[in-house]
């Protein structure tokens, strides 16, 4: 996105004590001297950066590269200038490094029994953050720790970030799209990590399911983006009932099948630099589109301290429900009205279920409290929200 700084507007000039009254006295027929004057009469207003305004060759949704809408590159000392790329490329070259590391210890984890390779990549996903300078707060308990059966934790997706920032606090493996295993570097992170890759087509479904159901009988979690791609992150997208085949297949269930929980887990990143997050800067985390990673990573690892926060909702039991739809619909409701909480720096009742007792939807309850009727494609975003600056 090319960012330009807007000017000065000229200041007013003085302005004739008597206009001509006659036509053409002073070379302005009295018809047209208040339109020519008119442009004196403006209000100065301050100069300040035009978010949004993209020039040739660019993309649209590129993140600013300020850390102020005051504080624009071209505004700031060569020295500071200097600083911000050697923090970037200090970062880049350590995460790098400890990447490495992590991929020759994960390898010799995966060919051994136990649980060890999955808190091996809950840890290495935790340093990264923390070497991105990005403090994670976590409200609510995950259910994985509270009871026996399997958890799906279903999550809304708004940048590549929502990756190290949820598998560094969750012990689960991720499901993601297919293309993502052609990435290079990338695809070969995921594979180490377990991560199930799915295509999403009409004739591999069943056979991802099973896939997935597999590994839920295995006892690991599993951690889905039910979007089905990011956004921008000023809203939640409709989730597709599919991506819970996993947790409430089609058809009747033999008595000792697998019947894990769903958990929903809204995902907000809330503080940039010590200060709230407000429209203007949320471009900052979002990653979606045909946005570049490396250029993101750029912009994004020049700022100090960053902070996301999780909020990990009561769980769901698939059983509670009559379709796959329903389902879905129940987990994006309580995803999209606690991450519109989240984004307006509101408190949010925590509710977790005591270990043994059946859990209930909670997205009736959180409509309530937001005082709106929510359904996919009407957020509560749609509406004006405060702005934190």
């Amino acid at each position: 996105m090319a960012l330009r700084a807007s000017g000065y507007v000229e200041p007013m000039q003085a302005i004739p004590r008597r206009l001509g009254r006659r036509s053409g006295q002073n070379g302005v027929p009295d018809l047209l001297a208040p339109q020519l004057l008119a442009p004196q009469l403006r209000t100065p207003r301050l100069p300040a950066p035009q978010l949004g305004v993209a020039g040739p060759g660019t993309r649209i949704g590129t993140p600013p590269s300020f850390d102020h809408p005051g504080d624009h590159p071209a505004r700031l000392p060569p020295a500071r200038r200097i600083l911000r790329r050697i923090r970037v490329i200090r970062r880049g070259i350590v995460i790098i490094a400890w990447t490495g590391f992590c991929g020759v210890v994960q390898s010799a984890l995966l060919g051994m029994p136990g649980r060890g390779k999955a808190g091996f990549a809950r840890t290495y996903w935790s340093v990264v953050c923390r070497l991105l300078g990005l403090q994670v707060r976590v409200l609510g308990e995950a259910a994985g720790k509270v009871g026996e059966r399997p958890v799906v934790y279903a999550s809304n997706h708004s940048s590549w970030l929502d990756v190290p920032v949820l598998g560094g606090r969750l012990l689960a493996c991720f499901v993601s799209k297919d293309d993502v295993s052609h990435w290079p570097v990338v695809g070969q992170v995921a594979r180490l990590g377990r991560t199930i890759f799915v295509s999403r087509q009409r004739g591999t479904t069943g056979r991802e399911r099973d896939a997935m159901r597999h590994r839920l009988g295995a006892g690991d979690d599993l951690i889905l983006f039910p979007e089905g791609t990011s956004s921008d992150g000023a809203r939640v997208l409709a989730f597709h009932s599919s991506f819970f085949a996993a947790a409430k297949p089609s058809g009747l269930q033999a008595a000792n099948a697998i019947r894990p929980l769903v958990q929903p887990v809204s995902v907000v990143y809330d503080r940039l630099a010590g200060l709230p997050v407000n429209h203007a800067r949320r471009p900052v985390f979002s990653w979606y589109g045909d946005m570049d990673l490396a250029s993101h990573f750029w912009q994004l690892a020049q700022w100090r301290t960053m902070r996301a926060t999780i909020l990990l909702h009561a769980p769901l039991d698939p059983a509670d429900f009559p379709t796959r739809k329903a389902l879905a619909q129940a987990t994006w409701n309580a995803v999209a009205a606690g991450a519109a909480e989240l984004r307006q720096n509101r408190p949010v009742p925590v509710s977790v279920p005591a270990p043994g007792a059946s859990p209930r939807p909670v997205a009736a309850a959180a409509d309530r409290q937001a005082g709106r009727s929510l359904r996919p494609g009407h957020s509560v975003l749609d509406k004006p929200t405060a702005s934190f600056a």
